[in-house]
């Protein structure tokens, strides 16, 4: 159910722009930030084992002059998440069906009534739908690298961090897009709901046993997001970068590109229903976040059909004015935007998330060890200072 977010339209755009721009070089933040992942969910997770609260309400308990900040940063990644499945299943529409992009974009607000009948009947349900639609995009992804020839030395190199990541303003915009794109803030509030509501650890022993297993859970899926995501930068750097097209910043021109430059005429076919997969699973997902950020910080249940409603409501609007006023051209652009805004809210979450499972008194024998409260505060800074300097960046002009 987290893992799914990993992979939503969100990481496809920035994974294709950037991979087509700068080939495997940014191999290396999709690493470092799919570890930054593991990290933070894993103490998601935990939080909820050792308290049996969601990391809303225990910052709306621990922090109460600051919730009123942290929930409108929250509702933020919450909407910009939804923008990017938007935008994304639109595309998917458009290029499997001939929809027009803004009336794809429309069309969308009706999943809200496939979500109401899942969810009446019940998590499993839904899990099981996530699932099958992670099989489907896995699937597609397979079929597509298997058709792609990588060198395997430049690979290999991307995954070392590189320093003109720092100094290139438009390579750091992509970066921290990819950062937002796959440490995704809204997936830190669901997960600590999900634990306590599957399994009640009633002793000690039993909480640390059932925390050892969300660990190895935890890593594993995002394990598999994290070979997804880097997939995607491979497909991109393979296909596009070297095949001298630097400039396929958008899915729209991913997918045209496909046929001619693999190929295969199945190709293309096989991308697009990848994308609806990918849109409509962490469609899911972002929903149920919604829900727990809404009642852990103020406390108000709102069914699922009523939240799906308002919170897409926020995100078409924008959506079908960027594309009345800029054209569809836009959209790639839009799509990495709402992953830069994904990582300048990221802070708002894993601070609060970084210091409540430090905390002794709260947690128990579940606090965090030394070494994982340093990295994850290490983390946020490295978080917070990208962030600063891309914005630096952006107010000279950069």
């Amino acid at each position: 159910m987290v893992a799914v977010g990993y992979i939503d339209p969100g990481n496809w755009a920035t994974d294709i722009a950037g991979g087509s721009r700068y080939a495997y070089a940014l191999l290396s933040v999709v690493f470092g930030a799919s570890l930054l992942a593991m990290l933070v969910q894993t103490m998601s997770a935990r939080l909820g084992i050792a308290t049996g609260v969601d990391l809303a309400a225990a910052s709306r308990a621990a922090y109460p002059r600051a919730a009123p900040l942290l929930w409108a940063t929250a509702e933020l990644a919450v909407i910009a998440t939804d923008l990017a499945e938007v935008l994304g299943s639109a595309i998917a529409l458009e290029l499997l069906f001939g929809v027009p992009l803004a009336l794809g974009v429309v069309v969308t607000a009706l999943d809200v009534a496939v979500l109401l009948m899942l969810d009446r009947r019940g998590t499993r349900a839904l899990e099981r739908v996530v699932a099958s639609l992670v099989v489907v995009i896995a699937v597609g992804f397979a079929y597509e690298l298997a058709l792609t020839r990588p060198s395997l030395g430049p690979l290999l190199a991307g995954f070392v961090p590189s320093a003109r990541i720092a100094r290139d303003p438009r390579m750091l915009y992509m970066a921290i897009g990819i950062v937002g794109a796959t440490v995704m803030p809204h997936n830190l509030y669901l997960h600590s709901s999900l634990m306590p509501s599957r399994v009640v650890a009633r002793s000690d022993r039993a909480r640390r046993s059932l925390a050892r297993l969300a660990t190895f859970d935890t890593v594993a899926c995002l394990a598999c997001a994290m070979a997804l995501n880097a997939a995607l930068v491979v497909l991109a750097a393979a296909v596009f970068h070297e095949a001298g097209h630097e400039d396929v910043a958008s899915i729209v021109d991913a997918h045209r590109l496909l046929a001619p430059l693999l190929g295969s005429t199945l190709a293309p076919i096989v991308f697009a229903v990848a994308l609806l997969a990918a849109g409509q699973s962490a469609t899911i997902t972002g929903t149920l976040a919604g829900q727990v950020i809404m009642s852990g910080f103020l406390r108000i249940a709102w069914p699922p059909w009523k939240r799906r409603l308002v919170t897409r409501a926020c995100a078409i609007v924008p959506a079908a004015v960027t594309i009345a006023l800029a054209g569809e051209e836009s959209v790639g652009d839009l799509l990495v935007a709402s992953q830069v805004v994904l990582s300048l809210q990221l802070p708002f979450a894993m601070a609060p998330l970084v210091a409540l499972t430090s905390d002794p008194g709260r947690m128990g024998g579940l606090r965090n060890a030394p070494w994982m409260r340093r990295i994850g505060w290490i983390g946020t800074a490295a978080v917070i200072l990208a962030n600063g300097a891309l914005v630096v960046g952006l107010l000279r002009g950069g």
